[in-house]
C-alpha cells in the first residue's frame, strides 16, 4: 500500500458523515489528507471539507491547496467522455 492511498480520501456514494468520520480518523494520524472526487461526488468532497473545517474550527483543521482537473474516461456506449475532478487538502494545524 503505497503512502498516496492512505493519506486520500475518495469520495463515493456513502453518506456525507462517513466520510467526515473517515477524514478526520487520518487527520488524527497524518498532519495532511487529501479528499479526492470526480462527476457528480465534487459537491460531496466539497460538504466534507467544509464540515471538517468550520464544524470543528476549535480543533484546528483548515482547507489548503484545491485542484480542479478533468479526465478522458471511455463511456459504456464507447464514446470519450471528459469527467471534472477536485482534490481537496485538509490540514491541521500543528500550534
Amino acid at each position: 500500500m503505497s503512502n498516496e492511498t492512505r493519506d486520500t480520501v475518495f469520495i463515493g456514494k456513502k453518506p456525507l458523515m462517513a466520510y467526515v468520520t473517515s477524514t478526520l480518523i487520518q487527520l488524527a494520524n497524518l498532519p495532511t489528507v487529501t479528499i479526492k472526487a470526480r462527476g457528480l461526488s465534487i459537491g460531496r468532497a466539497v460538504d466534507v471539507a467544509q464540515i471538517i473545517a468550520r464544524k470543528t474550527e476549535n480543533a484546528g483543521y483548515t482547507i489548503g491547496e484545491i485542484k480542479i482537473d478533468s479526465e478522458s474516461l471511455e463511456s459504456q456506449d464507447g464514446r470519450t467522455r471528459n469527467v471534472s475532478t477536485i482534490e481537496i487538502e485538509v490540514k491541521r494545524n500543528t500550534n
